[in-house]
């Protein structure tokens, strides 16, 4: 087993966050199996290719919704990482279970420029 589940489409809100924004939140290692994507189509020209994310992050995007972790973006590097033997990706973490959704609150991109309304962040450098 690769990961611990395959989901057709996002369970969590929409986020909407920009690439700038994603590259504020710093990389961390994830297992596999502790994964859930959210795709169930993998295409095989961008599994084989070398340069498949020339134009994109470096590194995966995964969003922590209910306790859940899903795999957001980068299936094509968690695949080929797995075809390689290694269990592990680095990825970015939106930790939506941290973000107030509340009427009134800021908005998302504000709450993740905030240093100390960034958990995800936070506890990454504690650990």
């Amino acid at each position: 087993m690769i990961f611990k589940a395959v989901q057709d489409g996002k369970p969590y809100p929409e986020h909407t966050l920009s690439p700038r924004t994603w590259a504020k939140i710093p990389p961390r290692q994830f297992r596999l199996d502790q994964l859930t994507t959210v795709t169930t189509v993998l295409a095989l020209d961008k599994l084989l290719s070398e340069d498949s994310t020339f134009y994109g992050d470096l590194f995966s995007h995964v969003v922590k919704w209910r306790g859940e972790i899903y795999l957001e973006d980068g299936l094509h590097r968690a695949v080929r990482s797995a075809l390689r033997n290694r269990p592990i990706i680095h990825a970015r973490l939106l930790d939506l279970d941290a973000v107030d959704f509340s009427p009134g609150a800021p908005p998302l991109e504000e709450q993740l420029d905030d240093p100390a309304m960034r958990p995800s962040v936070a506890r990454h450098r504690a650990t």
